[in-house]
């Protein structure tokens, strides 16, 4: 928890899919602090998408797990830009690729391929770092975004036009989940 708590002080710094739709209504952002919960209990047997030069170990809720919440954190604020994978804007598919390469850890670009990379992960064993993917805009995943610890998750939607944190639990979320992948 001290690890997650530190993540967040320091990082105080949509449609997705990559097809250009935009799904209505994303929720709107609250003006209530962001808190955070202990992740659950790691899967075991993971294993790497693409192997990285760090050294560090593998798997949800691990150091590399935790430093690629950490990154994700730093990048809220960041503006929506539909095909964009780099901080001048970011769509959610580009956004998961472009914060796992700051750890040299290579996903897919798009929704879809990411939703087959890694290992599916049952909602109870989600750890930080974890991809999860919700159906917005049709049937199956069309949203991606990372989460951090606990029930919350780092994402870039179109909706809200930046980079920010929501709840799984959320109505909005809750109900459009469709699954989870760990690709530490």
């Amino acid at each position: 928890m001290r690890v997650v708590l530190i993540l967040l002080a320091a990082a105080l710094a949509g449609a997705c899919a990559s097809t250009g739709a935009t799904p209505k209504p994303f929720p709107t952002p609250s003006s209530r602090p962001v808190a955070s919960n202990t992740p659950t209990a790691p899967a075991s047997n993971t294993a790497p998408v693409s192997p990285g030069p760090t050294s560090a170990t593998s798997g949800g809720g691990s150091p590399i797990a935790y430093s690629v919440a950490g990154t994700a954190l730093s990048l809220r604020g960041a503006p929506y830009r539909n095909g964009g994978s780099d901080p001048k804007g970011f769509d959610c598919s580009g956004f998961v690729r472009y914060v796992f390469s700051q750890h040299g850890v290579t996903v897919p670009r798009t929704v879809t391929d990411q939703f087959h990379a890694g290992q599916q992960v049952p909602q109870d064993q989600l750890a930080p770092g974890d991809l999860v993917f919700f159906s917005t805009v049709a049937p199956g995943p069309s949203h991606v975004g990372i989460l951090i610890g606990g029930d919350e998750f780092v994402h870039a939607p179109s909706g809200a036009g930046e980079v920010r944190v929501e709840r799984m639990s959320a109505p909005y979320w809750a109900t459009r989940f469709v699954g989870a992948r760990r690709v530490l």
